[in-house]
């Protein structure tokens, strides 16, 4: 059927409406993305900066997520604003020594956002869980990783996953 007529008129973008066949550029993705865990636990030496582990990717849509060195690294075409995200559980290998836990999220290994989550006084506890995030603006190229650190006041510190359940935990998403 050929158009014959076009009538000028403006559009309501609150009203609603209904499509057939195929619409593009209409919506935009929260890609690229990524969301990787530790599969187990990590022994660290004590109250020392270090690159967390997230050794299982579970969500990598660009493969931009590198689990040998553990870093997002922004794919070609993709610079822009990302929310990025951690959570790290901490813990001793005695029970109730955990002192402090700190998250820092780094792009290049620059320090961009830290968390610090401690029990004061004389207080310890068996875990310590710290959530961390923010949102960069990130160039293609740069890598962002996590670095932890966990104090305990005795035995030896760790980072605790698990591969059934999530407990520490890394990722992000490009905002559109």
């Amino acid at each position: 059927m050929a158009i014959d007529k076009i009538q000028s008129e403006s559009i309501n973008l609150a009203d609603n409406f209904a499509f057939t066949g195929t619409v593009t550029g209409a919506g935009a993705t929260n890609k690229p993305s990524f969301f990787a865990k530790k599969n187990s636990n990590t022994n660290i030496s004590n109250s020392t900066w270090t690159v967390v582990d997230f050794d299982t990717e579970i969500i990598d849509t660009n493969s931009a997520y590198d689990t040998s060195n553990y870093r997002f690294t922004v794919p070609s075409g993709q610079a822009g604003k990302y929310f990025i995200f951690n959570t790290i559980q901490g813990g001793g290998s005695a029970t109730r020594t955990i002192v402090e836990i700190l998250s820092d999220i780094r792009v290049d290994g620059t320090s961009k956002t830290y968390a610090h989550g401690s029990y004061y006084n004389t207080a310890t506890g068996h875990q310590l869980d710290l959530s961390n995030y923010c949102i960069l603006d990130l160039a293609v190229g740069e890598y962002v990783d996590v670095r932890g650190y966990v104090n305990v006041s005795s035995g030896t510190p760790n980072f605790q996953g698990n591969s059934s359940t999530l407990r520490s935990f890394f990722g992000g998403y490009k905002l559109f």
